[in-house]
């Protein structure tokens, strides 16, 4: 009777969408607040099934769909949702939303919004189809509960957000759009022939009858073959190092609406991946290949981090910490304990929530200062901009792991769950991966301080008013977030040896002429209130980051909240590890 639920969840943007296409036209007037009535249609949809589910029963697919799809090849339309998946529906519908509402609040043409007009043309209708189409692939991703209907939703999402970063992303939009869409198929091509391995071996689809089986049917060779297979084409969703550069340059051409979905939900589509098909159905693949996810991720974590502290542009600088920090949820799979398990869950919803902000973030400091570039910033924004400032050092602080804040919590458990893996897996080799992990998160810690020391502190001196001409700039000290970071220490004493004038021999040399004074133009710093036009933060942002901040809270003081309802699911999918 509640299938309903599900269906709609699917059905209402993707009907949506359709109503675009045959009426554009007449939808044409009303566009700025259309798309965020059909997502918040969905958003609605989705707190009635976070209202109904049965939190008792959390373990098993609730609002659950099975009717026949393709019959001559016993293909079904299945649909559901358990502890695992509620919570990613539940973000994938309020992320849209929010995404519309910071397209469209207000007038909808502000800078960033769906009517402001761009080089190339706005083409709202074109972006609001995209964006409904996309959240059909993402919310069907979740729900899927057959093997088929999940790669096809997988898939969907790929076509519109090429669209998204080609159309409406920046100068070099086009190769970055190529490079996403190419990297995402070819692992997409290798994942459908694991499940084609799967379902010759194990003759079904249904993903709750295979996770039930625990892979009967199948021998460890098969599994080990099918794990690597599916992880490979989900490690690139992830995406995993070494198979994520494809994630930098579409983060950085990508518009902000695209990088907040990209971060916030695409992402997740692959670790949720790991969590409903590859370990759950594949137990001894997944036990053979741990050590070597584990090995990857924490590589993963180090070099995201490293690569930060090497970045001068901010949203490239985001987009190289979600490397590391999906490298935590991989890290928390590959333990293959409940507590890892959870803290890798736990951490996809974190950061979902806090990297969707950052971005919005970056989208809003480029909209003021027409550049992301660190060192073009100039620093001071906390007086300059100082609500803007004061949201960029929370979403900071909580990304690199604050007690308190939701980001803590995963990473924190995925490390705890790496000194104590389970019993098949080299306890040694995971306490190695726990010290390096550790290590990623000091690192972490260090390049969103520095990024915070250069851009929200100091002399607000780049952000309008200027140095006397001829004085070295705020970037004078090279590349990178250290480099930048080198060129405020003061300058080293000119220690070179001073020789003795010779003894004076005419009056006027005993009492030297005065210094001329220094004549170069010197341009006054901007007020505290910060350069003319250039507004705080504005009604639209603020309504899609309230949200947002509130749930980084929530989660942070409540981890429970979240972690009562993946165990029950999480101690099922481990039923039968060895």
């Amino acid at each position: 009777m509640s299938g309903w639920l599900s269906v709609g969840m699917v059905a209402v943007p993707l009907l949506g969408a359709l109503l675009l296409l045959v009426a554009g036209d007449a939808l044409r007037p009303v566009l700025r607040v259309y798309g965020m009535a059909v997502s918040g249609v969905t958003l609605g949809l989705a707190v009635v099934m976070v209202a109904m589910f049965d939190y008792g029963q959390a373990a098993r697919p609730q609002f659950t769909v099975d009717v026949a799809w393709i019959p001559g090849l016993d293909l079904r339309f299945q649909l559901g949702v358990d502890g695992i998946s509620l919570p990613l529906v539940a973000l994938t519908a309020l992320l849209t939303f929010l995404c519309f509402a910071y397209l469209g609040w207000g007038g909808g043409a502000g800078p960033g919004q769906l009517l402001r007009p761009r080089a190339g043309g706005a083409r709202p209708r074109a972006l609001v189809f995209t964006l409904l189409v996309l959240e059909v692939g993402m919310i069907g991703t979740f729900l899927a509960l057959d093997l088929l209907l999940f790669f096809v939703f997988f898939e969907i999402v790929l076509v519109p957000m090429y669209f998204l970063i080609a159309i409406w992303g920046g100068e070099r939009r086009r190769a970055a759009a190529i490079k996403f869409i190419l990297y995402t198929l070819l692992g997409s091509v290798v994942m459908l022939l694991g499940l084609l391995l799967i379902w010759a071996q194990a003759g079904t689809l249904d993903i709750v009858a295979l996770a039930q089986g625990h892979g009967a049917g199948m021998s460890r060779a098969v599994q080990v073959v099918a794990f690597v297979a599916v992880g490979l084409g989900l490690a690139v969703k992830t995406p995993m190092w070494p198979l994520h550069t494809w994630l930098p340059d579409a983060h950085t051409e990508a518009p902000t609406v695209g990088s907040v979905l990209l971060a916030g939900v695409l992402l997740k589509m692959g670790t949720y991946g790991f969590a409903r098909i590859a370990i759950p159905v594949l137990p001894e693949g997944a036990a053979a290949v741990a050590p070597w996810l584990g090995a990857l991720a924490v590589v993963g974590i180090v070099y995201g981090a490293l690569a930060c502290l090497a970045q001068r542009d901010l949203k490239r600088m985001i987009a190289y910490s979600s490397v590391g920090h999906m490298g935590f949820v991989l890290l928390g799979f590959a333990t293959l304990t409940p507590t890892g398990i959870n803290g890798a869950l736990f951490a996809n919803i974190a950061h979902g929530l806090i990297t969707g902000l950052l971005f919005f973030l970056a989208g809003a400091i480029k909209d003021r200062y027409h550049t992301a570039d660190i060192p073009s910033l100039g620093g001071g924004m906390l007086a300059t901009l100082p609500r803007l400032g004061a949201v960029l050092t929370f979403a900071a602080i909580a990304s690199l792991g604050l007690p308190g804040l939701a980001g803590f919590w995963g990473e924190m458990l995925a490390l705890f769950g790496a000194f104590q893996p389970a019993e098949s897996l080299p306890r040694g080799l995971f306490l190695t991966f726990m010290v390096i992990g550790g290590l990623g998160a000091v690192l972490t810690a260090a390049y969103f301080l520095v990024m915070l020391s250069l851009v929200t502190h100091g002399a607000p001196a780049a952000a309008g008013g200027a140095v006397p001409v001829g004085v070295p700039g705020p970037g004078a000290g090279g590349g990178g977030v250290v480099g930048r970071l080198s060129a405020t220490l003061p300058e080293a004493p000119d220690e070179r040896p001073v020789h003795p004038l010779p003894e004076a021999r005419d009056e006027r040399l005993v009492h030297p002429l005065p210094e001329a004074p220094d004549e170069r133009p010197v341009h006054a710093l901007p007020a505290a209130a910060g350069p003319p036009g250039m507004a705080d933060i504005r009604r639209h942002e603020l309504v899609a980051w309230v949200p947002l901040i509130g749930l980084i809270l929530l989660f942070g003081l409540w981890p429970g909240l979240l972690l009562s309802l993946t165990t029950p699911a999480v101690q099922i999918l481990l039923g039968a590890l060895p």
